[in-house]
């Protein structure tokens, strides 16, 4: 007779739950302090579909869940500049990719959103030191194989990110990654003339700019 594969126990199923739980409400939180740093935590609430007292028990204060959204993003930040640097192959293409993959993942939409907004901790102070270093390291490779034009430094590239993640004239989600994406490769073929890659998507309509114009009700 076969082998049966135990049930998972109800803990571990109590923790894969809570962990989901975590998750919608950090994914709420991420959607509406990007729309607004200064909205309550209720409307992280409402937006997750939870109680007030689920969310507090897992994030305290305001502070808190901001602080786990910044060290979320610098997370996938670190993790995405440690796959490109790991890649020994082309260093242009490597660096090529850190930029795209960056935008696509928005980690510098939450700082251009929530700088200033709280108190970071050690812990975070650690993780943006650490994202520096990395962003050197990438940043001098790619310069030193000679495909950056030379009046180009380091702190241009989290510059240019930040110009790129303020990019929300897009109707959808899809449609605003489309244009910053777009953006990117005007931006590279910028750092690096001898390159012109096609461009992902039509540039921002007419449509698209005025709607900031709208006023928000």
């Amino acid at each position: 007779m076969a082998a049966t594969t135990p049930a998972p126990s109800p803990l571990s199923g109590r923790r894969a739950q809570a962990a989901r739980n975590d998750q919608v409400i950090l994914d709420a939180a991420r959607s509406v302090f990007v729309a607004d740093p200064g909205a309550p935590v209720s409307a992280v609430a409402e937006a997750a579909g939870v109680g007030m007292s689920a969310l507090y028990r897992r994030y305290p204060s305001k502070e808190d869940l901001l602080r786990r959204l910044c060290r979320d993003g610098l997370d996938t930040y670190i993790g995405i500049a440690e796959d490109c640097l790991a890649d020994d192959g082309d260093p242009w293409q490597a660096f090529a990719t850190f930029m795209r993959r960056q935008v696509e993942a928005g980690s510098n939409a939450l700082t251009l959103k929530l700088a200033g907004t709280f108190t970071p901790d050690q812990s975070l102070y650690e993780l943006a030191e650490h994202a520096g270093e990395l962003n050197v390291a990438l940043f001098d490779r790619t310069a030193a194989s000679g495909v950056l034009r030379p009046d180009v430094d380091v702190a241009d590239i989290g510059l240019l990110l930040e110009q790129i993640a303020a990019i929300a004239f897009g109707a959808t989600p899809e449609r605003t990654t489309v244009l910053r994406l777009r953006c990117v490769e005007i931006v590279l073929d910028g750092l690096r003339a001898t390159t012109r890659t096609e461009l992902p998507g039509p540039t921002v309509t007419d449509d698209e700019f005025a709607v900031r114009w709208v006023p928000k009700v």
